[in-house]
Formats: C-alpha cells, structure tokens, sequence
C-alpha cells in the first residue's frame, strides 16, 4: 500500500458497508472499497479480467488477501433492480457499445460454465422452488420451459459474468467503468446482455442500438428466466430478505 493510498483511507470519517453476505463483504473508505472474500479463487478472476478488459475498470490500488483494494469510479450506476432507471438512452446505448467492445476481446484463458452445468443449475433451483413454495408451480413451469432454450451451443466470448445494471456506472451519456469482475470468464454475450437489462426491457433496445449487431431477443428473455430462477435461493439464504420482496420474483410473477 503506498503512503498516498494510506493517507486517503485514514482521511475519512465512517465506513460504509456496500455488500454483505456469507461469501464475501464490500466495504467503502473513503474513495477506497475493499473486498474481502473467502474463495480467493473469485479474487484471482477478477484481478486478471481487470488487467485484460478492454474497458474502464476499477484501479488496482493493493492486494493482501483476503483483502482487495479498489479505486471508485466516477458517475452513478446505470439504474437499479427494481427501479426505474434514471438514465438517458444514450448512457445505455453507450453501455452496449461497451459491452460489444468487450465481446470482441480476445478470450480469457480460464473456462466458463457449461451447458450442462447450466442446466443442473436451473434443475436444482426449480425443485427448491417448488419445494418451498416461494413461487407457483405454474409460473415456475412456465419459466423454466423459456429458460432451458438457452441451454444451446454458442460461440463463447469474454464475458463479464454479473453484468447487473449496478455494476455500469456512467456520467452523462458516457460510461466511466465496469465493476466486480469476479465471474467474468468465457460464455454467452447474450447472458451479459440479459443481464443488464433485466427489470429494464424498455431499455433493451438502447443497449442493441449500442452494441450494433442484433440479436435474438427471445434468448434475452430466456437468459432473463434463466438468472430469475437460479439466483432467488442464493439470495434467501445469504439473507437479503423474504424472497416475496425479490424483484426476481416480481419479474416472474409479471411474465407468465
């Protein structure tokens, strides 16, 4: 860590908690965010998808594990799950056009998830819906049958991995930088798309204007199905509420 950098942190007055669970914790000190994860497999990843990403990232401040140091980036986060965005179409457009340049990079050398891995995923998960009763057979039937259209070869490119509308942020109509880089890997560019987008579709065709090349726009739906259904059991159990409060489960219930 270098004097600047130390000076920095201890120049602040609280310290913010940006995310919590049973994996990892993200902390903000003043213009520094640490990450502290317990698989520093995920922190490998991510500091080695950060020195190849043809994007803005984050800076590499310093590295202690578990303890990862992190500059902040300027601007806000594109929107937020749940909420209306507040961003212009060209922001999003712009976070296409940033998504295809990544694409378009060379592969990062580590695999991604296979499709049969995606499918035992989504199989796992349905069950434990079912079994729980967080959602209504019908509408978990409805979704996995749209969800297993993605289990399909593709032509794998670099992927973000977690490309959720928190994780862009912009200033103006300009994105500043891509955040958390963890699963980043090889895969499908429509799952980075999908991923965006999820809970914003009226912007789904700002970030195709951006990425310019069209695509198959019911695999993003079914990517959307795909994410819903997997991720409300992670959730529910690293405790970020009832899973009736989701907007996962608002997406589900609404798309039937």
């Amino acid at each position: 860590m270098t004097a600047a950098v130390a000076a920095k942190m201890v120049d602040v007055d609280h310290v913010e908690v940006v995310l919590a669970n049973n994996d990892r914790m993200t902390l903000r000190v003043g213009d520094t965010f640490l990450k502290i994860d317990a698989d520093q497999t995920r922190t490998d990843v991510e500091v080695e998808a950060i020195s190849m990403a043809p994007v803005r990232t984050p800076e590499i401040l310093w590295r202690k594990p578990p303890v990862l140091a992190l500059g902040a980036l300027p601007g806000r986060a594109l929107g937020r799950l749940g909420e209306p965005s507040t961003a212009s179409p060209a922001a999003w457009a712009a976070a296409g056009a940033a998504i295809r340049t990544l694409h378009d990079a060379p592969l990062p050398p580590w695999p991604g998830t296979s499709v049969d891995q995606l499918a035992t995923r989504l199989a796992d998960e349905c069950d434990w819906l079912v079994a729980s009763k967080i959602l209504p057979l019908d509408v978990v039937t409805h979704h996995r049958h749209r969800a297993e259209t993605v289990l399909r070869p593709w032509t794998p490119v670099f992927i973000h991995g977690d490309l959720h509308v928190e994780h862009v942020f912009v200033d103006g109509d300009k994105v500043t930088g891509i955040l958390d880089w963890s699963e980043a890997g090889q895969g499908d560019a429509l799952y980075d798309l999908a991923t965006l987008t999820l809970a914003h579709e009226e912007h789904l065709e700002d970030v195709i204007a951006g990425y310019g090349v069209d695509i198959d726009r019911d695999l993003v739906r079914a990517w959307w199905s795909w994410r819903c259904l997997v991720v409300i059991r992670w959730l529910f159990e690293n405790g970020y509420g009832s899973p009736h409060q989701f907007p996962e489960v608002a997406l589900l219930r609404s798309q039937l």
